[in-house]
Protein backbone atom coordinates (compact mmCIF):
# COMPACT_ATOMS: atom_id res chain seq x y z
CA UNK A 1 0.00 0.00 0.00
CA UNK A 2 1.53 3.13 -0.86
CA UNK A 3 2.61 5.22 1.90
CA UNK A 4 2.27 9.63 2.39
CA UNK A 5 5.58 11.17 0.72
CA UNK A 6 7.70 13.10 2.82
CA UNK A 7 9.87 15.77 1.99
CA UNK A 8 12.76 16.46 3.93
CA UNK A 9 13.25 20.33 3.21
CA UNK A 10 15.80 20.44 6.05
CA UNK A 11 19.08 22.88 5.34
CA UNK A 12 22.11 21.06 5.76
CA UNK A 13 21.81 17.82 7.61
CA UNK A 14 20.30 17.28 11.14
CA UNK A 15 22.32 15.43 14.02
CA UNK A 16 20.83 13.07 15.74
CA UNK A 17 17.99 14.26 18.40
CA UNK A 18 17.41 18.23 16.40
CA UNK A 19 14.26 19.51 16.50
CA UNK A 20 12.16 19.10 13.75
CA UNK A 21 9.38 20.86 12.49
CA UNK A 22 6.89 19.38 10.91
CA UNK A 23 4.44 21.35 8.14
CA UNK A 24 1.10 20.66 6.47
CA UNK A 25 -0.29 22.15 3.80
CA UNK A 26 -4.09 23.29 2.77
CA UNK A 27 -6.87 21.42 1.20
CA UNK A 28 -5.59 21.49 -2.31
CA UNK A 29 -1.86 22.04 -2.01
CA UNK A 30 1.42 20.21 -1.58
CA UNK A 31 4.67 19.79 0.36
CA UNK A 32 6.93 22.07 -1.07
CA UNK A 33 4.81 25.21 -0.61
CA UNK A 34 7.11 25.05 2.67
CA UNK A 35 10.11 25.75 0.84
CA UNK A 36 10.05 29.60 1.91
CA UNK A 37 9.67 28.83 5.53
CA UNK A 38 12.37 26.05 5.02
CA UNK A 39 14.98 28.49 3.88
CA UNK A 40 14.38 31.19 5.99
CA UNK A 41 14.79 28.79 8.83
CA UNK A 42 18.21 27.45 8.08
CA UNK A 43 19.04 31.15 7.72
CA UNK A 44 17.99 31.79 11.04
CA UNK A 45 19.48 28.72 12.65
CA UNK A 46 21.93 27.72 10.56
CA UNK A 47 22.59 24.48 8.53
CA UNK A 48 21.52 21.70 9.88
CA UNK A 49 20.08 22.94 13.20
CA UNK A 50 16.35 21.70 12.36
CA UNK A 51 15.01 18.57 10.62
CA UNK A 52 12.13 20.30 8.22
CA UNK A 53 9.55 17.94 7.03
CA UNK A 54 6.74 18.66 4.57
CA UNK A 55 4.58 15.93 3.49
CA UNK A 56 1.96 15.58 0.17
CA UNK A 57 -1.15 14.85 2.75
CA UNK A 58 -2.77 11.31 1.18
CA UNK A 59 -4.80 12.28 -2.14
CA UNK A 60 -2.39 15.34 -2.79
CA UNK A 61 0.41 15.03 -5.52
CA UNK A 62 3.16 12.33 -4.46
CA UNK A 63 0.59 10.48 -1.85
CA UNK A 64 -2.50 10.87 -4.80
CA UNK A 65 -2.10 7.30 -4.74
CA UNK A 66 -2.45 7.10 -0.77
CA UNK A 67 -6.27 6.13 -0.66
CA UNK A 68 -9.16 6.44 1.74
CA UNK A 69 -9.77 7.47 4.66
CA UNK A 70 -9.15 10.82 4.07
CA UNK A 71 -10.60 13.35 6.91
CA UNK A 72 -8.93 15.66 9.73
CA UNK A 73 -8.86 12.85 12.10
CA UNK A 74 -6.80 10.53 9.45
CA UNK A 75 -4.17 13.18 8.50
CA UNK A 76 -3.76 13.57 11.92
CA UNK A 77 -2.58 10.32 12.21
CA UNK A 78 -0.29 10.71 9.14
CA UNK A 79 1.39 12.91 11.02
CA UNK A 80 1.77 11.61 14.36
CA UNK A 81 3.16 8.37 13.02
CA UNK A 82 5.50 10.73 10.80
CA UNK A 83 6.60 12.55 14.71
CA UNK A 84 6.81 9.56 16.34
CA UNK A 85 9.38 8.37 13.95
CA UNK A 86 11.77 11.32 14.93
CA UNK A 87 14.29 11.69 17.55
CA UNK A 88 13.73 14.95 18.78
CA UNK A 89 11.13 17.48 20.00
CA UNK A 90 8.49 18.04 17.13
CA UNK A 91 7.01 21.16 16.51
CA UNK A 92 3.70 20.92 13.97
CA UNK A 93 2.71 23.64 11.65
CA UNK A 94 -0.40 23.66 9.87
CA UNK A 95 -1.32 26.17 6.74
CA UNK A 96 -5.33 26.50 6.51
CA UNK A 97 -6.77 23.11 6.29
CA UNK A 98 -3.57 21.87 8.02
CA UNK A 99 -4.12 24.01 10.86
CA UNK A 100 -7.50 22.28 10.77
CA UNK A 101 -5.32 19.24 11.09
CA UNK A 102 -2.62 20.28 13.42
CA UNK A 103 -5.83 21.55 15.57
CA UNK A 104 -7.63 18.16 15.33
CA UNK A 105 -3.72 16.22 16.20
CA UNK A 106 -3.50 18.42 19.30
CA UNK A 107 -7.06 17.67 20.62
CA UNK A 108 -7.09 14.03 20.12
CA UNK A 109 -3.41 13.16 20.95
CA UNK A 110 -0.85 15.74 21.12
CA UNK A 111 1.59 13.61 22.89
CA UNK A 112 4.14 13.40 19.81
CA UNK A 113 4.54 17.51 19.89
CA UNK A 114 5.94 20.16 21.51
CA UNK A 115 3.42 22.80 20.53
CA UNK A 116 1.49 23.73 17.20
CA UNK A 117 1.44 26.94 15.10
CA UNK A 118 -1.82 27.39 13.10
CA UNK A 119 -1.66 29.57 10.06
CA UNK A 120 -4.72 30.94 8.83
CA UNK A 121 -6.86 28.19 9.95
CA UNK A 122 -8.46 25.71 12.63
CA UNK A 123 -10.99 27.96 13.72
CA UNK A 124 -14.21 27.50 11.71
CA UNK A 125 -15.95 29.72 9.26
CA UNK A 126 -19.81 30.91 9.14
CA UNK A 127 -21.81 29.14 6.49
CA UNK A 128 -25.39 29.19 5.85
CA UNK A 129 -27.35 26.01 6.78
CA UNK A 130 -28.02 22.87 4.28
CA UNK A 131 -25.27 24.27 2.57
CA UNK A 132 -23.75 21.68 -0.13
CA UNK A 133 -19.81 20.79 0.30
CA UNK A 134 -19.17 22.04 -3.33
CA UNK A 135 -20.95 24.78 -3.21
CA UNK A 136 -19.49 25.96 0.09
CA UNK A 137 -15.75 24.84 -0.83
CA UNK A 138 -16.33 26.90 -4.23
CA UNK A 139 -17.53 29.86 -2.79
CA UNK A 140 -14.46 29.97 0.23
CA UNK A 141 -11.64 28.70 -2.22
CA UNK A 142 -13.15 29.42 -5.80
CA UNK A 143 -10.05 29.01 -8.61
CA UNK A 144 -8.67 26.25 -6.58
CA UNK A 145 -11.68 24.00 -6.37
CA UNK A 146 -11.94 24.94 -10.33
CA UNK A 147 -9.03 23.65 -11.55
CA UNK A 148 -9.75 20.46 -10.14
CA UNK A 149 -12.08 19.49 -13.77
CA UNK A 150 -10.33 21.54 -15.99
CA UNK A 151 -7.44 19.79 -18.40
CA UNK A 152 -4.60 21.94 -19.59
CA UNK A 153 -2.72 21.91 -22.78
CA UNK A 154 0.95 22.37 -21.07
CA UNK A 155 2.62 23.64 -17.83
CA UNK A 156 3.16 26.60 -19.09
CA UNK A 157 -0.38 26.60 -19.71
CA UNK A 158 -1.12 25.82 -15.88
CA UNK A 159 1.61 28.53 -14.92
CA UNK A 160 -0.69 31.00 -16.78
CA UNK A 161 -3.54 29.81 -15.05
CA UNK A 162 -2.48 30.94 -12.15
CA UNK A 163 -0.79 34.37 -13.04
CA UNK A 164 -4.47 35.40 -13.75
CA UNK A 165 -5.48 34.69 -9.55
CA UNK A 166 -5.29 37.98 -8.06
CA UNK A 167 -3.29 36.33 -5.04
CA UNK A 168 -0.85 33.80 -6.55
CA UNK A 169 -0.10 35.53 -9.29
CA UNK A 170 1.90 38.02 -7.83
CA UNK A 171 3.85 35.72 -6.41
CA UNK A 172 4.94 34.11 -9.67
CA UNK A 173 6.60 37.03 -10.30
CA UNK A 174 7.96 37.90 -6.45
CA UNK A 175 11.09 36.78 -4.69
CA UNK A 176 9.19 33.70 -4.18
CA UNK A 177 8.89 33.39 -8.31
CA UNK A 178 10.78 29.94 -7.98
CA UNK A 179 8.96 28.30 -4.96
CA UNK A 180 5.66 29.17 -6.19
CA UNK A 181 6.24 27.76 -9.47
CA UNK A 182 7.67 24.66 -8.14
CA UNK A 183 4.84 24.24 -5.88
CA UNK A 184 2.41 24.97 -8.57
CA UNK A 185 3.96 22.19 -10.66
CA UNK A 186 3.88 19.57 -8.34
CA UNK A 187 0.63 19.36 -8.36
CA UNK A 188 0.57 18.80 -12.00
CA UNK A 189 0.56 15.25 -13.65
CA UNK A 190 -0.52 14.37 -17.08
CA UNK A 191 -3.99 13.09 -18.03
CA UNK A 192 -4.79 9.45 -17.16
CA UNK A 193 -6.18 9.77 -20.87
CA UNK A 194 -2.76 11.18 -22.40
CA UNK A 195 -5.12 14.18 -23.47
CA UNK A 196 -3.36 17.30 -21.70
CA UNK A 197 -2.30 17.54 -17.97
CA UNK A 198 -4.73 17.67 -14.49
CA UNK A 199 -4.32 18.55 -10.99
CA UNK A 200 -3.10 15.79 -8.69
CA UNK A 201 -5.55 16.26 -6.41
CA UNK A 202 -7.95 13.46 -5.75
CA UNK A 203 -11.40 14.98 -6.00
CA UNK A 204 -13.01 12.45 -3.03
CA UNK A 205 -10.46 13.70 -1.22
CA UNK A 206 -10.71 17.68 -1.35
CA UNK A 207 -14.50 16.61 -0.87
CA UNK A 208 -14.47 14.88 2.04
CA UNK A 209 -11.76 16.99 3.49
CA UNK A 210 -13.65 20.02 2.52
CA UNK A 211 -17.18 18.99 4.33
CA UNK A 212 -14.61 18.56 7.66
CA UNK A 213 -13.24 21.35 8.17
CA UNK A 214 -16.48 23.18 6.69
CA UNK A 215 -19.37 21.77 8.33
CA UNK A 216 -17.92 18.25 10.69
CA UNK A 217 -18.98 19.26 14.34
CA UNK A 218 -16.24 17.23 15.44
CA UNK A 219 -13.99 19.57 14.43
CA UNK A 220 -14.69 22.90 14.92
CA UNK A 221 -14.17 22.83 18.62
CA UNK A 222 -10.56 21.20 18.44
CA UNK A 223 -8.82 24.52 18.68
CA UNK A 224 -10.64 25.18 22.03
CA UNK A 225 -10.36 22.09 23.05
CA UNK A 226 -6.89 21.61 22.50
CA UNK A 227 -5.93 24.63 24.46
CA UNK A 228 -8.50 24.06 27.15
CA UNK A 229 -6.57 20.78 27.61
CA UNK A 230 -3.30 22.58 28.58
CA UNK A 231 -1.62 22.26 24.93
CA UNK A 232 0.53 24.81 23.88
CA UNK A 233 -0.22 26.58 20.47
CA UNK A 234 -0.23 29.84 18.32
CA UNK A 235 -2.48 31.34 15.49
CA UNK A 236 -1.54 33.60 13.30
CA UNK A 237 -3.78 35.37 10.77
CA UNK A 238 -3.73 36.61 7.21
CA UNK A 239 -5.04 39.89 7.17
CA UNK A 240 -6.31 39.21 3.30
CA UNK A 241 -8.25 36.51 1.92
CA UNK A 242 -7.55 34.21 -0.60
CA UNK A 243 -7.97 36.39 -3.51
CA UNK A 244 -5.73 38.67 -1.84
CA UNK A 245 -9.44 41.02 -0.76
CA UNK A 246 -8.87 43.55 2.13
CA UNK A 247 -11.23 41.29 4.11
CA UNK A 248 -9.11 37.83 5.13
CA UNK A 249 -10.72 34.64 6.25
CA UNK A 250 -10.52 35.79 10.05
CA UNK A 251 -10.28 39.31 11.79
CA UNK A 252 -10.74 40.62 15.05
CA UNK A 253 -14.28 40.27 15.04
CA UNK A 254 -14.50 36.92 13.96
CA UNK A 255 -11.77 35.73 16.38
CA UNK A 256 -13.26 37.15 19.56
CA UNK A 257 -16.33 35.34 18.45
CA UNK A 258 -14.78 32.05 19.09
CA UNK A 259 -14.17 33.02 22.81
CA UNK A 260 -10.69 31.45 22.59
CA UNK A 261 -8.50 30.80 25.84
CA UNK A 262 -6.27 34.04 26.49
CA UNK A 263 -3.19 31.21 26.38
CA UNK A 264 -3.43 31.67 22.66
CA UNK A 265 -1.00 34.02 21.47
CA UNK A 266 -2.59 35.25 18.07
CA UNK A 267 -0.75 37.58 15.61
CA UNK A 268 -1.61 39.54 12.29
CA UNK A 269 0.51 38.95 9.36
CA UNK A 270 0.79 41.85 6.84
CA UNK A 271 -0.32 38.92 3.80
CA UNK A 272 -2.85 36.94 2.04
CA UNK A 273 -3.95 33.57 2.83
CA UNK A 274 -1.33 32.20 0.04
CA UNK A 275 1.58 34.98 0.44
CA UNK A 276 1.46 34.38 4.28
CA UNK A 277 3.94 31.30 3.69
CA UNK A 278 5.82 32.06 0.86
CA UNK A 279 6.37 36.13 0.75
CA UNK A 280 8.99 37.03 3.22
CA UNK A 281 6.42 38.98 5.49
CA UNK A 282 4.43 36.13 6.04
CA UNK A 283 7.44 33.76 5.82
CA UNK A 284 9.23 36.06 8.92
CA UNK A 285 6.17 36.41 10.84
CA UNK A 286 6.11 32.60 10.80
CA UNK A 287 9.37 31.81 11.42
CA UNK A 288 9.26 34.35 14.83
CA UNK A 289 6.51 32.26 15.98
CA UNK A 290 8.28 28.96 15.52
CA UNK A 291 11.37 30.87 17.14
CA UNK A 292 9.31 31.24 20.54
CA UNK A 293 7.69 27.49 20.07
CA UNK A 294 10.50 25.51 19.34
CA UNK A 295 13.77 24.70 21.76
CA UNK A 296 16.46 27.07 21.32
CA UNK A 297 19.07 25.28 19.17
CA UNK A 298 22.92 26.27 18.21
CA UNK A 299 23.94 27.35 15.25
CA UNK A 300 25.60 24.94 12.83
CA UNK A 301 27.85 27.83 11.18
Amino acid sequence: MPEVTVHDLSQGRPASGAPTVLLVHGITGNGLCWREVAAELGRRRGDGALRVLAPDLRGRAESREVGPPYGMGAHAADMAQIARAQDGPVLLVGHSMGAFVAAVAMATDPTPYVAALLVDGALALPMPDGIDVDTALQAVIGPAMTRLSMRFESPQAYLDFWRQHPAVGPLLAGPAAETTQGYILHDLMPAPDGDGYVSTCVLEAIREDGGAVLVDPSVAPATKNALERGARMELIWAARGMLNEPQGLYDEGRLAAHALPESLRITRADANHYSVILDPAGVATICDAIDRLLPASPRHD
